[in-house]
């Protein structure tokens, strides 16, 4: 099955998936803020430090089950898989133009 993610979103998952960690750096606003389960990282500096080791640097993939455009964003839940966490999680994004402003990830 095939889930249609809008943009700036769906480029972004690749990006995760293809382990570019530029790609999802660059993908964030210069200000843009990644909660992940309530622990906040603000800025591209801390969203970095924090995808070192978490995220990018984990080798994570996100395999998306389903996604969903809401009036605040897009909320894309998939099985996320890595070397620091696994299970069904929630990735709802803040988009603000081309660029992701916020991801809250919570459980899926």
């Amino acid at each position: 099955m095939t889930v249609s993610i809008p943009e700036p979103v769906a480029s972004f998952v690749d990006r995760v998936n293809d382990h570019d960690e530029q790609g999802f750096l660059d993908s964030f606003t210069p200000d843009g803020v990644v909660d992940d389960w309530g622990r906040e990282f603000r800025g591209r500096e801390a969203i970095r430090q924090w995808s070192d080791v978490e995220f990018i640097g984990a080798r994570g993939v996100l395999d998306v089950r389903s996604a969903e455009t809401t009036p605040d964003g897009v909320t894309v839940v998939g099985d996320w898989r890595s070397q620091h966490a696994n299970g069904l999680s929630s990735f709802a994004f803040r988009v603000e133009g081309d660029r992701i402003a916020r991801m809250t990830i919570r459980e899926g």
